[in-house]
């Protein structure tokens, strides 16, 4: 059986790990190197690297930084933010990075998924999505949560499954930053329904989300900033938690 990973998400600004809430007053939360160091030894799975400025600045994720990073975590690492080509993705993974994640790019043109899973695989290419619930159902966003689309947040995760994407990064824009717990619902329709791993994103808040999380919504890893970054909950205490509460998890 799979272990459960826990991914503490460093978003990057300005070469700095920003935290904001709803995506809106970003909180500076301190220097992503020291953390992406820390969260390695504390026995964190995986790291997330997102430059959030990057897709609606029209800025290139800072190779020269994940390659710092790189230096100093010994755990699997993904980078995002403005990746919209083979070469982004090739100087990236160079830089030290593991797999790279898209999501504006790659909504504007799906076939950028399968180019980039056939130049480097399936497992390299992370499909982040971005949804809020509206109405009857969950719409993909885009620009880091600026522009709505009328695409159902479902129907896009299946089309770039079906196009090479080896696993699903969903954040649930209302949930995130609220600390109320995680879009069970949706994150449960794409981790019973994909063949591929989800990562749920957005409103962890205590153990007992993570465990609901796993459990109910059978997410194959829950990614988490604000309450890793101000130490509201540590790595090794989750962990702790949810081994005690039966979820398969790896010390």
């Amino acid at each position: 059986m799979l272990t459960k990973r826990i991914i503490p998400c460093l978003d990057i600004k300005d070469g700095r790990t920003v935290k904001g809430i709803n995506f809106e007053n970003i909180r500076d939360a301190g220097d992503p190197i020291e953390l992406g160091a820390l969260y390695a030894a504390q026995g964190a799975d995986e790291l997330v690297f997102l430059d959030i400025t990057a897709t609606n600045e029209r800025r290139k994720t800072l190779a020269e930084l994940v390659t710092r990073i790189a230096r100093h975590v010994n755990i699997p690492f993904t980078v995002g933010g403005g990746i919209s080509s083979v070469e982004d993705v090739n100087i990236l993974l160079q830089s030290g990075a593991d797999k790279i994640s898209v999501n504006t790019a790659a909504f504007k043109d799906p076939g950028l998924v399968d180019i980039l899973a056939r130049e480097f695989g399936s497992q390299c290419v992370v499909l982040a999505i971005d949804t809020r619930f509206e109405g009857d159902d969950w719409y993909v966003y885009l620009n880091g949560g600026r522009v709505k689309t009328d695409i159902k947040a479902y129907d896009w995760a299946k089309e770039a499954v079906n196009r090479g994407a080896g696993e699903i990064l969903l954040t649930s824009m209302n949930n995130d930053g609220t600390k109320k717990g995680f879009a069970l619902d949706i994150t449960g329709k794409l981790s019973q329904n994909l063949n591929v791993p989800v990562i749920a994103s957005g409103g962890a808040g205590n153990m007992e989300h993570f465990v609901d999380v796993f459990e109910n919504a059978q997410a194959d890893a829950a990614l988490a900033a604000s309450i890793f970054h101000y130490k509201e909950i540590e790595i090794p205490a989750l962990k702790t938690f949810l081994y005690n509460k039966g979820v398969n998890v790896r010390f």
